[in-house]
């Protein structure tokens, strides 16, 4: 599943260590996910929507944010 988790959080300024700390995961969990290697669970989807202040549907549609 494509998502935009690396540069929501790019913008966010957020390191992948920090947003794994607010999101309770490991730095690991948050790179599998950021490289399509791994898709989180619902609630981690949530968690890491609203620390990255925006919906689900914006994380994991390919179409939300053209870099």
């Amino acid at each position: 599943m494509k998502n935009n988790i690396k540069n929501l959080r790019k913008l966010a300024k957020l390191s992948q260590e920090k947003l794994a700390k607010l999101c309770k995961v490991s730095r690991q969990t948050i790179n599998a996910i950021e490289n399509d290697k791994y898709d989180p669970t619902l609630q981690l989807a949530f968690d890491i929507a609203f620390v990255l202040d925006t919906t689900v549907d914006e994380l994991f549609m390919s179409n939300s944010l053209k870099k």
